[in-house]
């Protein structure tokens, strides 16, 4: 009887220990087919210099990392400086992927970026070159937004 139990008992610990069978390819496939669409859709909306579209592609709780400002952090916060930014500027942003990966309901993108902002009330462009990191998460409503967006100049600041 102990050897029985003894048989069981592994079995039954074996069985709680094995891994889930692997998703199929297919999906799989169409998992990460989506999440890459997310990076256009995100250059689409920066480049369409409209709020709504913008803010539309971000969680809840997005986190804005941008050099030489304060962290932003939810929705609420990173929409004034948004307007602020499409007020005084058209902006066009050019954002080669560098590297994207999908793991789950996450997808991690590097990238490189040269932005153009043309001021509204007129002046001079203003061009940067940099680097950057999104984090997109898959929401429940099986939309891919921005949950984490990270960037910087990939030059030193000009002398003041």
């Amino acid at each position: 009887m102990r050897t029985v139990l003894g048989l069981l008992t592994t079995v039954a610990l074996c069985a709680g220990c094995s891994t889930p069978a692997p998703q199929p390819a297919a999906n799989t496939a169409a998992a990460d087919a989506t999440a890459h669409q997310a990076h256009e859709a995100y250059v689409t909306a920066i480049n369409s210099n409209n709020l709504d579209s913008l803010l539309d592609m971000l969680t809840e709780d997005v986190v804005f990392l941008s050099a030489h400002e304060p962290v932003m952090v939810g929705k609420a916060v990173v929409r004034p400086w948004l307007e602020a930014y499409l007020k005084a500027f058209k902006t066009h942003w050019d954002k080669p992927v560098q590297e994207f990966v999908v793991s789950g309901d996450w997808a991690f993108e590097r990238y490189s970026y040269k932005s153009t902002d043309t001021p509204q009330a007129g002046g001079a462009v203003v061009e940067d070159t940099g680097w950057g990191l999104v984090i997109y998460h898959h929401d429940a409503d099986g939309t891919w937004r921005v949950a984490r967006d990270a960037w910087g100049p990939d030059h030193p600041l000009p002398a003041r």
